[in-house]
């Protein structure tokens, strides 16, 4: 099997694999509140990463984390932690994963604006399509309006900002170790909502095992996503992230017996149509770029 061919697995795989993480958080708030849950979940997959760290005897412990940018990253993706369990307890799975498919979009206008990267009219008007998909789904105002929806737009921002940091982090710092400091952050954050909260429960044995199947699927949704990206062309593997929504729709609607409306459903579709365009236009600048650059000394003959 080819590299790429390998890539594009291991990113459906990560996807199924976080589409399965979503269900057993949304099967599991049922019973728990969001602060323990971030707390059991965030945690649980700290210490699995933290463990499989150690085995591998890499560097678990730096002065790098407090650095601004792993600063930013960590309490980025403890925002990500508090605003996604969160949503994913008061708004239907659907809606949560179809708003945060957003996040490809986001990273393009954060590179734009934050690391002066080029985008041309065409991905910008794409990210706009994109933003306006995310207001069919939110629907801000009209009648089937709900406030918590808005946590999964942070949710999508803060996997945004993340995906920037992690970009602009040192090479050398190994991604399993990035992702125990980043989790680390959903406990800190877990610990510090609790009190607000309503008061912890003794999970029974079924919401047992929705906490532990949830850490599993979720760390290794997380190795398969790092896995693909090292292995594949990030512009060949990057569009599969949307096999999520997929997922996620199918798990909705036969599991959680979820009835998305014609809003979501255009909204998402919309929003898998601008991703997919700015990954495809991205690359296509690329290999222009590394052709300009490949036939410079002949263009002035």
């Amino acid at each position: 099997m080819s590299d790429f061919a390998k890539g594009i697995l291991l990113m459906v795989v990560a996807m199924f694999g976080l589409a399965l993480s979503d269900m057993f958080v949304k099967l599991a708030s049922a019973s728990l509140p969001p602060a323990q849950l971030i707390l059991m979940v965030g945690g649980g997959t700290s210490v699995v990463y933290a463990v499989v760290a150690i085995a591998l005897r890499m560097p678990l412990f730096s002065p790098l984390f407090f650095k601004p940018l792993i600063l930013l990253r960590t309490c980025a993706e403890a925002m990500v932690g508090v605003a996604g369990m969160t949503a994913l307890s008061l708004v239907p799975l659907s809606t949560v994963t179809a708003i945060t498919q957003c996040t490809p979009l986001l990273v393009t206008l954060g590179a734009a604006v934050f690391l002066k990267e080029h985008v041309g009219w065409r991905r910008w008007l794409a990210i706009g399509v994109g933003m306006i998909a995310m207001l069919m789904i939110v629907r801000p105002g009209g009648q089937g309006f709900e406030a918590p929806v808005l946590l999964a737009v942070v949710a999508a921002v803060g996997l945004a900002v993340r995906d920037l940091a992690t970009r602009a982090a040192p090479q050398h710092i190994p991604s399993l170790v990035l992702a125990a400091w980043g989790f680390s952050g959903a406990v800190v954050a877990g610990l510090v909502l609790l009190p607000f909260g309503p008061p912890p429960q003794m999970p029974t044995g079924s919401v047992w095992a929705y906490v532990v199947c949830g850490v599993a699927v979720t760390a290794l949704g997380y190795y398969a996503l790092t896995a693909s990206v090292r292995i594949g062309d990030i512009s060949v593997v990057a569009p599969f992230r949307y096999a999520r929504l997929v997922f996620a729709m199918i798990i909705a609607v036969v599991v959680l017996h979820e009835r998305p409306d014609a809003w979501t459903i255009a909204g998402s579709v919309l929003i898998v149509a601008s991703g997919l365009y700015t990954f495809l236009r991205e690359r296509k600048v690329a290999r222009a770029m590394v052709n300009v650059a490949g036939a410079g000394p002949v263009g002035r003959a």
